[in-house]
């Protein structure tokens, strides 16, 4: 009697198929500005999902359909949470999940030098509870190789069942498929919907990076495959290296301006005109925000280890990392042609946020701004209306409250530091003393009180 073998679905098939009926059960760890906003795309499209934090404040707050991201309101957490979404600390329940998602921080230590400790933090902690079949992808910004080389060997190790990351020709078993896909976040950005961003996906095999794509597919209009984990790191590593560079380009070239008595916001517009050749970069204070001002470290440190000397990205930095200590300098000269020292002035600055109408404060010049001025011996308070007090962060411990501007004319001087569309800003010139602006937001006024910086 002649046998034959019932062909079986192979694991990615499987997960393909219940991707496509929307029973695949997605986690998401870390749900901070980029977590956040991707669980809720997949609760709108359908999908179980579980979100994971080991901050238990957030847990409690999203467990309480409520929001602390100003941009997500709470009713779309309730929406979620009427949907199945989930949230919880116990990383045990990783092994319910069909794919996870992992986007945590990936700051620079003191030495801007990597800190992959919250990688590899999370990599212990989900080890143990990982099975055969599940697509675990990483979506925090590092440096090329991180994936397989610092989280693919915790996750082998860790787990309970001898799994290794599936890899074409090494193994026949049953294991973890492992990616990697940038994140895209663009905090404040109203103009490109977030389905409407291509993901770049990169995966450990063709099996993972099809895994990946269809995981990602289900909820972003266009995927992008690349060859490898590495890869994609680098894309994002490159995405942002490239603003960096333009960013200090322009920051350079502003202050160079200001010698000349030229106004670079008026050149940087006439050049926009070009329609070929040249996109439009805008100086201002310094950088922020989790990317620009982070990621190209991370290759600068890798390259090292290649005997390699990223010069551009390197003197980009330098610049980008000066222009805080140039808002000194200008605040300083400004106080000065009003007869005032910084040296016991009274300075509101306005604006924490590192870019206009979000509340984020990650890496943000404001900070190091106020900071300098209070070393000068400045009496500093500040303006933000997303920030009714700032405390204490990982780089900062400024323990201020949101002054009111009901009476501008108290301070020796208003510094634009962040030009939220809140602001109306015929007012502070008109009811202030000296008004310096950093970026440009009182343009189109005139007033002798105004100083370009």
């Amino acid at each position: 009697m002649t046998t034959f073998s019932v062909p079986t679905t192979s694991p990615v098939a499987e997960l393909k198929g219940r991707i496509e009926r929307r029973q695949a059960r997605v986690g998401i760890i870390g749900l901070g500005y980029v977590g956040l906003p991707l669980a809720l795309l997949y609760s709108e499209q359908k999908f179980r999902v579980t979100g994971f934090d080991i901050d238990q404040r957030k847990v409690t707050t999203l467990t309480q359909g409520g929001s602390y991201i100003v941009r997500i309101l709470p009713s779309e957490i309730q929406q979620a949470r009427a949907q199945g979404f989930d949230v919880t600390s116990d990383y045990a329940r990783i092994a319910e999940m069909d794919a996870i998602i992992i986007c945590v921080p990936t700051p620079l230590n003191d030495y801007h030098e990597p800190d992959l400790s919250y990688i590899t933090d999370t990599a212990k902690a989900i080890a143990p509870y990982l099975r055969a079949s599940q697509l675990v992808v990483l979506e925090s910004t590092t440096y090329p190789g991180t994936t397989e080389e610092v989280m693919v060997p915790i996750l082998e190790q860790g787990n309970q069942h001898g799994l290794k990351a599936a890899r074409n020709g090494v193994s026949n078993e049953p294991g973890i498929l492992v990616a990697f896909s940038p994140e895209r976040e663009d905090p404040g950005n109203q103009t490109v919907a977030r389905r409407d961003i291509p993901k770049v996906v990169g995966g450990l095999d063709a099996q993972a990076t099809e895994a990946a794509a269809s995981i990602y597919g289900a909820i972003f209009n266009r995927v992008v495959r690349v060859s490898s984990p590495a890869t994609a790191e680098m894309t994002k590593l490159l995405e942002n290296i490239y603003r960096c560079v333009n960013i200090a380009l322009v920051n350079e070239l502003k202050m160079l301006s200001l010698r000349m008595g030229l106004d670079i916001w008026e050149v940087i517009a006439a050049a926009s005109t070009k329609p070929f050749g040249f996109h439009p970069f805008y100086p201002g204070p310094g950088l922020g925000g989790h990317c620009i001002p982070v990621d190209p470290f991370y290759l600068s440190w890798k390259a090292k280890e290649w005997d390699f000397r990223t010069r551009f990205i390197e003197l980009a930095g330098e610049i980008n990392i000066g222009m805080p200590y140039h808002v000194l300098d200008y605040v300083a000269k400004a106080l000065n042609q009003h007869k005032k020292a910084l040296n016991g002035a009274k300075v509101l600055v306005l604006g924490l946020a590192y870019k206009k109408d979000i509340d984020d404060l990650r890496e943000s010049p404001s900070l190091t701004i106020i900071e300098l001025l209070q070393k000068q011996g400045a009496e500093v308070s500040y303006n933000d209306p997303y920030f009714p007090r700032v405390g204490k962060g990982r780089k900062y411990d400024l323990q201020m409250e949101c002054a009111p501007l009901d009476n501008l004319g108290q301070y020796d001087c208003v510094l634009i530091v962040t030009d939220h569309s809140d602001y109306d800003y015929q007012r502070i010139v008109r009811e202030s003393r000296l008004v310096v602006d950093t970026r440009n937001a009182t343009r189109g006024i005139q007033s002798p009180n105004i100083v370009h910086c």
